[in-house]
């Protein structure tokens, strides 16, 4: 396999990432809070040849001294585009939308035997049943919400009126004429490239993350001032179908070119191994 193969094959795989990227994108263009995903490429090594020992000769060249060939691009970050989705009324009183970017709300997420908190933007919350007289507040697909201390939302009793502030202050009105008040758990997400995907529309910290101060703040505290959440409306998906399918066209664009790059390297390959 000559050079020219190996620098094409190398780019096809990493292209294919993208357009798996892209893909999940569109598919989501109906899920409520649904964030995109962006993919930056970056080179991978290259070799410099100094063709030109009197440096003197290159005076004005715009380029880089020398010669440099490369070995393809790879796939260098896929980071969460955060900016806000529209707005969808409903009017339900368990919908919850976050008007601020960045904020997200906690879930708590069982995995085997152990759990992990998690967040999203899907505010569509449901009530999931724990005991005769108390009912979970849980997202679509059935993950505790978490308050401000990671702690379940439990209600105790039966519940006739829920209503919610900006701050994300929740109270649950009782039959019996007492109030339950929760504040719901939200963080500000400072550092998106430290989050990944996590599936059924989460997130949650890279495990490869590392360090993770300042990458989130939990808005506790005076810092609740910050949140902004409507109660009745849905965050739509920010998903631009014109800006992904524009790009899907381009990617499909360079991986036929590399396709083709492979092709004639092979023809070449055939015309030398040819000459007698």
């Amino acid at each position: 396999m000559n050079r020219t193969m190996i620098t094409a094959t190398n780019t096809l795989n990493q292209l294919q990432k993208q357009m798996d990227i892209i893909s999940n994108n569109l598919a989501n263009l109906d899920t409520t809070g649904f964030k995109s995903r962006q993919a930056t490429f970056s080179d991978l090594l290259y070799s410099q040849f100094d063709n030109q020992p009197n440096k003197t000769a290159e005076t004005n060249r715009l380029t880089p001294n020398g010669i440099r060939q490369g070995v393809g691009a790879k796939l260098g970050q896929v980071q969460i585009n955060l900016k806000q989705g529209a707005l969808k009324q409903t009017g339900r009183q368990l919908d919850m939308a976050l008007q601020s970017e960045g904020q997200f709300f906690k879930v708590l997420v069982q995995n085997g035997t152990t759990s992990s908190v998690q967040y999203t933007r899907d505010g569509s919350f449901a009530l999931s049943p724990v005991s005769e007289k108390e009912v979970m507040l849980v997202n679509s697909a059935g993950n505790p919400i978490l308050d401000e201390n990671n702690h379940p939302i439990i209600i105790n009793g039966d519940a006739s009126d829920y209503s919610v502030e900006g701050n994300g202050k929740l109270t649950v009105k009782m039959t019996n004429g007492t109030n339950q008040l929760v504040n719901l758990g939200v963080i500000q997400v400072n550092k998106p490239q430290f989050f990944e995907q996590k599936g059924t529309n989460l997130i949650g910290l890279a495990e490869n993350a590392g360090q993770t101060a300042g990458v989130f703040t939990d808005l506790n505290g005076t810092l609740r001032r910050q949140i902004s959440v409507g109660q009745g409306v849905l965050e739509q998906s920010n998903v631009d179908m014109g800006k992904e399918m524009t790009e899907l066209v381009n990617v499909q664009r360079a991986y036929q070119f590399q396709a083709r790059a492979v092709t004639m390297a092979d023809q070449m390959e055939g015309l030398v191994n040819g000459i007698r």
